[in-house]
């Protein structure tokens, strides 16, 4: 179906939970449906955008525009949304660090302005699940249910770990630091960044028994020049402000409260959390200790060989098919 038009939400100065603003701060999005009917939320993932979502949605689909509204946003740092790459100069060097619950509580406000008052359902895949849990835990009284998909509350310790390794992939090319606004910017590292990225997101038996196939490639070397290619696209500023974001995550904080059990305690929504079975950074051991903290929580692990990318939007139609399944589960009849 046809991409609805971005629109653009200002939030003026935008006060940080780190402290600081982030100047004229604004959050872009696009809806399909009509306005009084029920409220899908879809925030936007790591290297994904609003635009990311259309092959989940659709008429006769689970997402069906016909019966629903659906909100799909962009997260601070994806190059849609306010990012490094929209400044210059001293701006762009010093863009302030900007949290999930910062964006949480810049997609409530918008939320407030579009006169939805509460959400049948959050959903997202990677970082987008993040912040699909830190909405229930955040707002409770306004989510009826949440399906995060292969991600978790927050950034666990080996998910932090990946994470500062791919930083040190962009901060080791002496193009980072100085490099212009714009796609490609500093293309050693991107590339090198892609690589690296591309032997986590998938599993060994992926690899091993060439499952790329199933995806187009005609070969594992494919599969590392698409990674590379896709992250060209990309501004290197902002991959590490988005990056940052993804790193520092955690509910406790965004709520709050002593610890994450705490936290997850405020969580009154239906939760369905479906885990990759092989994913190597949101793993399903992590995703159990979260579900079992939750008084209405059901876990769903993938069985999938594709690892992190098997909740992918669309990306792996036996997988997508699963998450299809949880989400007209979670949605009113």
């Amino acid at each position: 179906m046809d991409l609805p038009e971005l629109r653009r939400f200002s939030l003026g100065d935008l006060p940080l939970s780190g402290g600081g603003r982030l100047r004229d701060a604004v959050l872009t999005y696009r809806l399909w449906g009509e306005r009084d009917a029920p409220a899908v939320l879809l925030p936007s993932y790591y290297t994904g955008t609003s635009a990311s979502q259309t092959g989940i949605i659709g008429p006769g689909r689970a997402l069906d525009p016909e019966r629903l509204l659906i909100i799909a946003t962009d997260l601070f740092g994806n190059g849609v949304a306010t990012s490094p790459s929209h400044r210059n100069g001293r701006e762009r060097e010093a863009f302030p660090g900007v949290s999930v619950e910062d964006n949480v509580r810049a997609q409530a406000s918008l939320l407030d302005a579009l006169g939805i008052g509460r959400l049948a359902l959050v959903q997202g895949w990677s970082l987008a699940a993040i912040q699909a849990w830190h909405w229930a835990a955040m707002f409770p009284d306004r989510v009826e249910a949440i399906l995060p998909v292969c991600g978790a509350t927050g950034c666990w310790p080996l998910n932090r770990v990946f994470l500062s390794g791919l930083r040190a992939v962009l901060e080791a090319d002496p193009d980072f630091a100085g490099a212009a606004p714009g796609p490609g910017n500093a293309p050693r590292a991107l590339r090198a960044f892609g690589r690296v990225y591309a032997g986590w997101a998938y599993s060994p038996a992926f690899w091993r028994d060439a499952r790329w196939r199933e995806l187009g490639f005609d070969g594992a070397g494919a599969v590392l020049d698409w990674w590379e290619r896709d992250h060209l696209l990309w501004d290197a500023h902002d991959l590490a402000v988005a990056l940052a974001t993804w790193e520092g995550a955690d509910l406790a904080r965004a709520t709050g409260a002593p610890d994450l059990a705490a936290a997850l305690a405020r969580v009154t929504a239906r939760v369905i959390a479906m885990p990759g079975e092989t994913d190597r950074y949101f793993t399903p051991e992590e995703n159990a200790l979260e579900i079992a903290a939750v008084a209405r929580g059901e876990l769903r692990p993938l069985r999938s060989a594709f690892g992190h990318c098997a909740g992918a939007p669309g990306r792996v139609a036996a997988d997508s098919a699963e998450v299809e399944k949880a989400t007209r589960a979670l949605l009113p009849a």
